[in-house]
Formats: structure tokens, C-alpha cells, sequence
């Protein structure tokens, strides 16, 4: 069996709801309008500088983003104690069997004590957030990272996403990938991308060969 590298920001953890709100909060914050949480899966991206332009109607300068980014990260840490984990996260990881990680995009240093404080630890060999002041960049290069830092190659994993860029992050280290359709974005953009696509995680796990308990 294949090991598993899961995703965490609305995959494993149910928090589609408050990343929306904190990015209105960026948006308004630069004189936008508010996204619905629809609007927000049909057309999220990364780089994030990129997506929040493309609502805004402009070319963000590098400080403006800076701006943005801080204010998101402000809003979603102070309404981080109303989200759950998503559907069958605990069940899963308890059934899945093998190796597993978890590699986020979110800081490292809040990220940690979070999948600590949810009792997720026990699950993963390795748990990686991002290292840098900024993000909002593609994920394929800190996977490239994490896998290599497991001692793995990328075609004995198979990453378990939300997101386009987790599927374009796989390929990038030729590993598999399934895609969950309960997070951030639109469930016919995930399946044009040609990767399994699954509704619920035992869903997902059942697509890489798991059965669900």
C-alpha cells in the first residue's frame, strides 16, 4: 500500500466556512465586495495573490498582498475553535493502516499544536506547514520536500487533497492523488482534472484500496 499524504486546510479539517469569511475580511479590507462560499469554490487558485486580483479586478502589489495575507490569517485564527474536523476524518485515519503524513499550507508553527489539540498526532510520521511569513504559493515544491524528507519517492504515495493544486502538486513528483469533493472547491472543476474524485474521505480511501471500517 501506497503511503498516504494528506491534505488538512478542508480536507481533513472542516473549515470551508471560516476561510471564506477570512477572505472577505482580506477582500473588504481592499475595497472588495464579499464571496459566497459557491463563488469561492468556483474560482479559488493559486498563487492566492493571483486569486485575490482577480476578484479585486487589479494587479496586487507584493506590501498590498502582504496586507491582505496578514489580515486573513488574523481572521481565520480567531475563529479557529468553531471548526471540526470533516466527516469520517477520525474514522479514516484510524482505518487507513500504513504510513501517513499530513502536509498543509498553513504555518507550521500554528499548524503543529492544532493537529495536537484535535489528537491527530498518533497518526501521522511526519507533519509539515509552511515555513515562511507569506504563502499563497503552490504546494508542488513543499510536497517535493516533504516526501524526500519521509525517504520516500513520489510514485510510493499518493496525496489526499481538496484543491487543484494538490492534484498538480502530484503529478509534479509523479505520485497518485484523490481528490475530496467536500472542501474548497467546485466538485465538476476537481473532476475535470482527470484524477479520482471522491465524495466523502472513506470515499476517498476506498478509491486507493482502503475500505472503510
Amino acid at each position: 500500500m501506497k503511503h498516504i499524504v494528506w491534505d488538512w486546510n478542508g480536507t481533513l479539517l472542516d473549515d470551508c466556512t471560516l476561510v471564506v469569511a477570512a477572505t472577505n475580511a482580506s477582500l473588504a479590507a481592499a475595497g472588495g465586495g464579499p464571496v459566497t462560499i459557491e463563488e469561492y469554490q468556483r474560482g479559488f487558485s493559486r498563487p492566492v495573490d493571483g486569486y485575490y486580483g482577480s476578484v479585486l479586478g487589479r494587479v496586487l502589489t507584493a506590501d498590498e498582498f502582504a496586507h491582505l495575507d496578514r489580515t486573513f490569517h488574523t481572521t481565520y485564527a480567531g475563529g479557529l475553535a468553531t471548526c471540526a474536523l470533516a466527516p469520517g476524518a477520525l474514522d479514516v485515519l484510524a482505518s487507513a493502516g500504513g504510513s501517513q503524513s499530513l502536509l498543509s499550507m498553513w504555518f507550521h508553527d500554528q499548524l503543529v499544536p492544532t493537529i495536537d489539540n484535535y489528537g491527530l498526532t498518533r497518526y501521522f510520521q511526519r507533519v509539515d506547514g509552511l515555513r515562511a511569513t507569506i504563502g499563497g504559493g503552490s504546494k508542488a515544491p513543499h510536497l517535493a520536500e516533504h516526501i524526500a524528507a519521509l525517504g520516500l519517492r513520489g510514485d510510493e504515495c499518493v496525496l489526499i487533497g481538496d484543491s487543484i493544486d494538490d492534484a498538480i502538486a502530484a503529478a509534479s513528483v509523479g505520485a497518485d492523488c484523490v481528490l475530496y469533493s467536500g472542501g474548497f472547491t467546485d466538485q465538476e472543476r476537481l473532476r475535470a482534472v482527470g484524477v479520482p474524485v471522491a465524495s466523502t474521505l472513506p470515499d476517498a480511501l476506498a478509491l486507493i484500496g482502503v475500505p472503510a471500517r
